[in-house]
C-alpha cells in the first residue's frame, strides 16, 4: 500500500507538455487541448508590470488594499456585484482560492457538475471531502437544473454542502440565461448550499450578457475570477475571490490563515499591473469585447464544420471551448477498438496531430465519447488592424479539416 496520495497531473497541463514534446520531434500538432488565451494583455497593463518590477515587498495576505477597492468597484460596474473591499481576496490564481475555500471546511459534500473543469474534483479530494457529481446531458445542454441538484442532494452525507458552478463553462463553452441562474439560485437557497461561482470567463461571454450568480443568491455565494482569461494573463497568476457580505468570521479567518501558511500573497508587481487592468472599466470592457468578436467567429467556424460531420455539438457562448460528442460514431469507433474518450483522443492525436482532451478528464464516464476542443491555436490578432479567419487562424482551419477528414474515413 502506497504512503503517497494518488493525484495525477492536471490533464490540461499534461496535454500542453505532450503537445510540446511531439512538436520537438518535428510532428505537426494542432494544439486544441490546452486552454490558454492567445491574446496579449493590454499594452498599458504590460507597461505597468515593467514599471513595477522593482516592487519586491510582500503585500498583505488578502492583497493590496487599493487593488481590492478597484476590483470591488470594477465588479460593481461590470456585474452589479456589491462587495466590500474587505471581502475581496487576491491570490496567485483563482485555482488556489477555490482550493482554499474547500480546505476551510473539515468535511463537506461537494457537488460538481459533470462535465466540469478538471481541477475541481481533485481539489475536493485533496481537501478530504465527499464528491457528488451533478449529472447533466447533451439534451439538457450540459446544464445543471434544479431537478439535477435535488437528485444529487439526496446523496449527501455531511452537514456542509458546497456546489461549484462554472459559466461560461470549461469544457462546454456554454453559459446560463438569467432565468436559469435564478432557478438554480432558488434551489441553492432552498437546500442551503454554499456556491462557488467560478466566473473566470464572465467577461468573455460572447454576447456580453453575463449574469453573476451572487446577484441572485448574495447571502451564500463566493465569486471567483481573475486576469487569466479576459486579460490574457494566465501565467501571471492573479486570481480574485469576492466573498459574500456577512461571511462567518471563522470562515474568513480560515481562508486568510490558509493563505498565510501557503501562498502568502500574490506577487506585488503583478498586483500593481492589475491596478491598471481593473482601474479603467471602459477599456477593460472594450478589450474583452474585441476578443469576444474574434472568439465567437472562430468558435462558430469550428462548430459549423464539425456538425457537418455528424458530431453532436452546441455553438459556443463564451470563453474558447467546445465539447464535441462523438456518440453517433460509437459503433464505427468500437470496431477500431476505441471505446473510451481517452482512447479516442489518443487515436486522433496519433493519426491527425489534433490534440484534444478526453471527456473523462472532466468527470464524464469513460465510455461517453466526448472531448474538449480549445480553439485558440493562433497568434494574437489584436495587433493587426482587422481580423481574417483564413489569414489569422490557419492552424484552426487545418486542424478542424484534418479531424473532419479522419471522421469521413471511419
Amino acid at each position: 500500500m502506497s504512503i503517497f496520495r494518488k493525484i495525477e497531473e492536471s490533464q490540461t497541463l499534461l496535454i500542453n507538455n505532450q503537445s510540446k514534446n511531439l512538436e520537438s520531434l518535428q510532428k505537426k500538432i494542432f494544439k486544441f487541448g490546452f486552454g490558454q488565451s492567445p491574446f496579449l494583455p493590454p499594452v498599458q497593463v504590460m507597461e505597468a508590470l515593467k514599471a513595477n518590477v522593482h516592487r519586491k515587498e510582500y503585500s498583505s495576505v488578502q492583497g493590496d488594499p487599493e487593488l481590492r477597492q478597484l476590483i470591488a468597484d470594477f465588479h460593481f460596474q461590470v456585474n452589479g456585484l456589491k462587495v466590500a473591499a474587505g471581502n475581496v481576496m487576491i491570490a496567485p490564481g483563482s485555482k488556489i482560492l477555490i482550493y482554499s475555500i474547500l480546505l476551510s471546511f473539515k468535511e463537506a459534500d461537494v457537488f460538481i457538475p459533470a462535465p466540469a473543469w478538471v481541477s475541481y474534483a481533485p481539489q475536493a479530494k485533496l481537501a478530504g471531502h465527499n464528491i457528488i457529481p451533478i449529472e447533466t446531458s447533451f439534451a439538457k445542454r450540459w446544464r445543471v437544473t434544479p431537478e439535477s441538484m435535488e437528485h444529487a442532494y439526496a446523496k449527501k452525507e455531511h452537514e456542509v454542502s458546497i456546489m461549484i458552478l462554472n459559466y461560461p463553462g470549461n469544457p462546454d463553452g456554454l453559459t446560463y440565461t438569467k432565468a436559469e441562474v435564478m432557478q438554480i439560485a432558488k434551489k441553492a437557497r432552498e437546500l442551503n448550499i454554499l456556491v462557488i461561482s467560478d466566473e473566470i470567463y464572465g467577461l468573455l461571454t460572447h454576447n456580453q450578457e453575463h449574469h453573476s450568480f451572487a446577484n441572485f443568491y448574495p447571502e451564500k455565494t463566493i465569486t471567483t475570477t481573475g486576469l487569466s482569461k479576459w486579460c490574457g494573463a494566465g501565467g501571471w497568476r492573479l486570481g480574485v475571490a469576492l466573498l459574500y457580505e456577512g461571511i462567518e468570521d471563522e470562515f474568513k479567518k480560515a481562508l486568510i490563515g490558509i493563505a498565510s501558511e501557503t501562498y502568502s500573497c500574490a506577487a506585488t508587481p503583478i498586483q500593481m499591473a492589475a491596478k491598471v487592468a481593473y482601474g479603467n472599466v471602459e477599456k477593460a470592457q472594450e478589450f474583452a469585447k474585441r476578443q469576444c468578436h474574434i472568439l465567437e467567429e472562430v468558435g462558430n467556424y469550428c462548430y459549423t464544420e464539425l456538425v457537418q460531420s455528424d458530431i453532436k455539438l452546441y455553438p459556443p457562448e463564451g470563453g474558447f471551448y467546445l465539447f464535441p460528442d462523438f456518440s453517433n460514431y460509437v459503433e464505427r469507433l468500437g470496431k477500431l477498438g476505441i471505446n473510451t474518450s481517452n482512447e479516442l483522443c489518443n487515436k486522433i492525436l496519433s493519426e491527425t496531430g489534433v490534440a484534444l482532451l478526453p471527456g473523462s478528464a472532466f468527470g464524464m464516464e469513460e465510455n461517453h465519447l466526448t472531448v474538449r476542443l480549445s480553439y485558440v491555436d493562433f497568434e494574437d490578432p489584436l495587433q493587426k488592424k482587422d481580423f481574417n479567419l483564413e489569414r489569422d487562424c490557419p492552424k484552426i482551419i487545418e486542424g478542424i479539416q484534418a479531424l473532419k477528414n479522419w471522421l469521413a474515413l471511419l
